[in-house]
């Protein structure tokens, strides 16, 4: 036990920076000097502890070194002040022991702005650093180099930052990226130049590159949207693995780029279709003078989609903050139907820190003013703890008001009552408030409220009664004529109100409604006038408001109480209390000197005043975008990019296009034509099939036959010349435009059309070296042994198309471990012709469809037995071809009822499949008993892509949302070669 504890503290020294050692000296100083030079002892410590690392530096063993620098790291990292050890860090930044290399630099990227002078003295070796083997090296030592800040190195910095966005690594171009911000934020004159490296950058293909350069793109150019136009498909594709922080930056950065570039789905609902209610009664003269108002409904951009489908799955990523920044997007650019699937994972992030929690409380307050069903359906989530901070609590009392409505205004209200009662004041005031916006918003609760808040007013905590008057005072404007009593209740507390803000409420209310209580209010003016001096400022305002409507409404009983106030508010200590009333005087008590606007006195006084509009605080947020530092401080940040408007047309959208090589026409015409004769080839399948197993085996004597044939019905051998000599070219354009197809469909169908492909390419090659033999030879030289082998490879040249298109259209196979059955395709006398004169070098390769070697027994689940009410549902890929469609994967399905009832007309139901794609169903299932098991078959064809085919399996009674998603190895088909073939593709 000894020995481990004490490895343990050796590690822990070597990775904290040496804290033990360090406590252990002090101890030693001290005790070694008594109790009367303590203090002294301890200062001489930590001297020797930093004289002891200089030493370590200044040895000439590596090991030395490195302890010292751990330590020094340690210091750093525990935020001691380590600067005075520079001159000896950096004269160890040419040391060749990597492991060293790296503490040093680390500390150079601490103190290299600090130490400026001497930093600049080592300027050559980070140069020669740039060049060094190691990876962490190079990026290292372009760290340090931006670090320095000093404007006569800019041009080296620029020079270094260029050759690292061409660096081999991806991390010394990420590295590359991150000092682009550094050097503009030195100098700003060099962002064209910076510009152009951006721009390469953004075409780097790798993850660890993208959230970097993105950032950079944003500090430097964010106006540049042109930069990202050919890179948006790349950067929303490689979204998911990008890691976290540069997902948080590039989805912020697409959710503007969106805004620029496509149109508006929220107005899908607005947009009416050609043949709506109106086009069908106008007139045919109006139609035809385009009198009728036709628009076409809204139609997504696929690109819109992509960005919107690729961020999906980052909602349930571990990073809050990449969660919200998908909300954000959600919010700001998908269609408003689709929003409320990021209402679940928002929820989710609750359960976090409390930073976080308030973060996400903001956005969500934000959320539910505009689109409150949002959250209805988790309003016991906001439910307030007693444990929770009061902001916190805020936040959350803030989205329940948001949420109520007429089904849940009384469960919202019983949380309400216990909220007031919370010790925590601010949290209780806020309950008040949130208590009159309920009975603002909804008319059938505002008596209840009132009433509830006028029994509020006996309440022994002040601050409770003071806020309920306030509130009470905002609803009572609405409607004062029917509220009198309350009026005359709350005149009677004011005696026992000591609040400011509370006392001066009732006596807004009194004067601005003294008619309803004329009794009253002038006995409340005799009590106030006698207190007046001792009033709070916003009382003592209040008071003359109050004298002066009395004084024009009842001035036989309160002419002598306004002059008494008026006389003693004339000398009050604050300036705003005596310019009041020297206003008020010249406009209710006229003289010679008064004007002609003490005449609109009781009009300036009496006027009607609006009912105050109880709103969120949160209502004009949403001029922020969501998740930013701007929205959280409503108010406009330093550096805060403002979010686009959706343009009024849809941009061209083929500027995000990236250039690929184009089929030719013939080569789509003939593959066509191929293609077509597909279908036709049922009846004669298995014919077929013969003969291509004997044209695949490549045996001579039907090849020879078949030539012979063709050769008979030829006219004379003058003509074979000439379609020798087209065959020639119109073949060797075939091939180009064959290869040129296979490589822009590489990505999508590359290992099914592997073979395909390699066909292909021994037909490009053959055709070289036919033509080289065409040219050489001369027609009169050539003999009938020649001829007879030019007839030979053309019987070769068609079983080799045949077999490409057998697998481009993978047709229905019987058997898969026999040879692929091939449709004979039915071909022209011209076609013949042309391919008759071809010379090839090789045949074409033979390629068996097998069986799988090895089928993993896994399965996905479908439907869980809890969602499916006892239905239970898994789904696995046999690797078989599938018997509904040769383009189908066959998926395989058990069905296995968990009830204890049996669970009849299982089936398939309503589909929601992506454009292309296609499913043939499994035959209904009658009935099911109960704890039985059964296997169904189906066919998806899912375009080649791995995206998920969803739809509905239904029961009797019961419809269940469910989806199958295939992984990439499930897309493939097992395909056999031969050993030369397999070389030859490999080549």
């Amino acid at each position: 036990m000894a020995s481990n504890n004490l490895s343990y503290n050796d590690q822990g020294d070597r990775g904290l920076g040496g804290e033990s050692t360090e406590l252990g000296q002090e101890a030693t100083a001290v005790s070694s000097g008594g109790a009367s030079g303590a203090g002294f002892r301890l200062f001489s410590a930590d001297y020797k502890k930093n004289e002891d690392l200089h030493q370590m530096l200044e040895s000439s063993k590596d090991s030395l070194k490195l302890e010292a620098m751990k330590r020094i790291v340690g210091m750093i990292a525990k935020g001691k002040n380590a600067s005075e050890l520079f001159p000896a860090v950096v004269k160890n930044v040419a040391s060749k022991n990597i492991e060293l290399k790296k503490l040093v630099y680390v500390y150079l990227v601490r103190y290299a702005e600090e130490q400026q002078d001497l930093a600049l003295l080592s300027i050559s070796t980070f140069q020669r650093a740039l060049k060094d083997p190691n990876q962490l090296i190079r990026a290292s030592a372009l760290r340090v180099l931006s670090s320095i800040r000093v404007p006569i190195i800019v041009p080296i910095m620029m020079l270094s930052i260029k050759e690292a966005a061409s660096d081999l690594s991806p991390y010394v171009r990420k590295t590359a990226a991150h000092a682009i911000q550094k050097l503009y934020s030195l100098d700003a004159e060099q962002k064209e130049l910076l510009v152009e490296v951006i721009e390469k950058l953004l075409k780097d293909k790798s993850t660890l590159v993208a959230g970097s350069v993105v950032m950079s793109f944003e500090e430097v150019c964010p106006e540049r949207i042109d930069l990202i136009h050919k890179n948006y498909r790349k950067l929303c594709n490689l979204l998911v693995d990008v890691e976290e922080w540069g997902q948080v930056v590039i989805i912020n950065m697409l959710t503007r780029y969106a805004r620029t570039q496509f149109l508006s789905p929220w107005k899908e609902e607005e947009l009416l279709d050609a043949n709506n209610e109106k086009a069908f009664y106008d007139s045919d003269e109006q139609n035809k003078n385009g009198d009728a108002a036709t628009k076409t409904p809204y139609v997504m951009d696929p690109d819109h989609r992509l960005l919107l489908r690729n961020t999906k799955p980052l909602l349930q990523s571990r990073n809050a903050a990449v969660v919200m920044g998908v909300a954000q997007l959600y919010w700001h650019l998908a269609p408003k139907i689709e929003v409320n699937i990021v209402a679940k994972s928002l929820i989710r992030l609750l359960r976090s820190q409390r930073e976080v929690q308030y973060i996400v409380l903001q956005n969500i307050a934000t959320m539910t003013i505009q689109k409150k069903g949002m959250f209805e359906p988790y309003l016991k989530s906001f439910y307030v703890r007693s444990t929770d901070p009061t902001q916190i609590k805020i936040l959350k009392l803030e989205i329940l008001t948001n949420l109520t409505s007429e089904t849940n205004i009384s469960i919202v209200l019983r949380e309400f009552q216990t909220y007031v009662k919370s010790q925590d004041k601010q949290f209780a005031a806020a309950t008040i408030q949130a208590i009159g916006r309920c009975a603002t918003n909804i008319s059938e609760v505002t008596d209840t409220c009132l009433n509830g808040l006028v029994y509020l007013l006996s309440n022994r905590d002040e601050y409770v009664v003071a806020e309920s008057v306030v509130v009470i005072k905002k609803l009572l404007q609405t409607q004062p004529s029917q509220h009198s009593e309350i009026i005359k209740h709350m005149a009677k507390l004011l005696d026992n109100i000591a609040v400011s803000m509370a006392r001066a409420s009732i006596l807004w209310l009194i004067g601005e409604y003294c008619e309803h209580v004329p009794k009253i209010a002038p006995d409340v003016l005799r009590k106030v006038a006698k207190t007046f001096t001792n009033e709070e400022e916003i009382v003592k305002l209040q008071v003359l408001n109050l004298g002066a409507k009395l004084y024009l409404t009842n001035p036989k009983q309160t002419k002598l109480l306004m002059q008494y106030i008026l006389n003693v508010a004339k000398y009050d200590q604050n300036y705003d209390i005596r310019d009041r009333t020297r206003f008020i005087k010249q406009l209710i008590v006229p003289n010679e000197k008064s004007g002609a606007l003490s005449k609109y006195a009781k009009k300036i006084f009496l006027a009607q005043k609006p009912a105050p509009v109880l709103e969120s605080p949160f209502k004009d947020r949403d001029r922020f975008q969501l998740s930013t530092l701007s929205h959280t401080l409503n108010t406009k940040a330093n550096g805060y990019l403002e979010l686009p408007n959706w343009p009024q047309t849809a941009p061209d959208p083929s500027v995000r296009n990236v250039e690929v090589i184009q089929p030719a026409k013939e080569q789509i015409t003939s593959v066509g034509k191929l293609k077509g004769k597909k279908d036709d080839s049922g009846d004669k399948f298995y014919s077929d099939s013969e003969e291509c197993e004997e044209s695949s085996k490549g045996s001579e004597p039907s090849s020879e036959s078949g030539s012979d044939s063709k050769n008979e019905d030829s006219s004379a051998s003058s003509s074979e010349e000439s379609s020798e000599s087209e065959s020639e070219k119109g073949m060797n354009e075939e091939s180009q435009n064959s290869d040129s197809e296979s490589n822009n469909q590489g990505k999508t169908k590359s290992k099914k059309m592997k073979s395909a492909t390699s066909s292909e390419s021994e037909e490009s090659s053959s055709e070289d070296s036919s033509e080289s033999e065409s040219e050489s030879d001369s027609e009169p030289e050539r003999t009938m042994k020649q001829k007879k082998e030019e007839k030979k490879i053309v019987s070769e040249v068609k079983a080799a198309v045949k077999l490409e298109v057998s697998l481009l259209d993978l047709v229905d196979l019987s058997d898969v471990s026999t040879p692929v059955a091939l449709p004979k395709p039915a071909m022209g006398s011209s076609l013949a012709a042309d391919l008759k004169g071809l010379s090839l070098s090789s045949t074409s390769p033979v390629i068996d469809v097998t069986t799988p070697v090895f089928v993993p027994p896994k399965s996905y689940e479908l439907l869980h037995r809890m969602s499916g009410k006892g239905l239970g549902a898994q789904y696995h890929f046999p690797r078989q071809p599938c018997i509904y469609n040769s383009k189908m994967v066959s998926v395989q399905i058990t069905l296995t009822n968990n009830s204890d009832k049996e669970i009849r007309n299982i089936g398939i139901g309503e589909r929601k499949l992506a454009s292309g794609m296609q499913m043939h169903d499994f035959y209904e299932i009658e009935c099911l008993e109960p704890g039985t098991s059964k296997t169904v078959s189906m066919g998806i064809d899912f375009c080649d892509s791995t995206q998920a085919a969803n739809f509905q399996l239904c029961t009797y009674n019961d419809h269940f949302g469910v989806s199958v998603q295939p992984p990439v190895g499930e897309l493939l088909l097992p395909v056999t070669t031969s050993e030369k073939d397999f070389k030859t593709e490999q080549e």
